[in-house]
């Protein structure tokens, strides 16, 4: 009886554990990735980082400007070029600005709500519901942006670490039977 007890309470660890772990990353990572490819000198890159500053007060708290210089870093163009070929489109110049499943090439100020709500709408969005481009193509997903995404290595984590704990349980049942026989 007294392993059972033990076996209850390794099960209870293995199954907090892992989702506490998952929660806080999920929690850090809240605010909308908003991935801006651009080019030092270019005007309409400047007027786009005007603006996301001129927000920052507003909805800072909301979303995060990552930022890939493309005229002067050949990774970062090359980057550039993968992910528009991911999203099925064609680099059409700079700011090439992606927000979740929608990009715009260039910036001008009529862009500026269009954007801005998109923020607004992926940040009501779970994070682990949102479309994220660099994640896939991380993965070596090149399919456009219509296709469901891959499952993450934390749902595959998660379903191992439950069928060792079920199968555990089962083992430390049949053990405790067999014992009191």
């Amino acid at each position: 009886m007294k392993n059972v007890k033990y076996l209850l309470l390794l099960l209870l660890a293995f199954l907090v554990i892992p989702f506490t772990v998952l929660a806080e990353g999920e929690e850090a990572s809240r605010e909308v990735k908003v991935y801006v490819f651009r080019g030092d000198g270019c005007p309409h890159c400047a007027d786009a980082e005007e603006w996301f500053a001129s927000i920052e007060d507003e909805y800072g708290d909301k979303f995060e400007v990552v930022d890939y210089e493309t005229w002067y870093n050949e990774e970062n163009a090359a980057l550039m070029n993968q992910v528009a070929a991911a999203r099925g489109e064609e680099p059409g110049g700079v700011p090439y600005i992606i927000i979740g499943n929608k990009s715009w090439f260039g910036f001008t100020d009529s862009y500026a709500d269009e954007m801005l709500e998109e923020i607004k709408s992926l940040y009501e969005t779970e994070v682990t519901e949102r479309y994220d481009i660099m994640k896939l193509v991380a993965e070596g997903n090149t399919t456009g942006p219509g296709v469901e995404e891959k499952k993450s290595g934390n749902d595959v984590l998660s379903l191992i670490i439950i069928l060792v704990v079920v199968s555990a349980c089962a083992g430390g049942i049949y053990v405790a039977r067999k014992n009191v026989k």
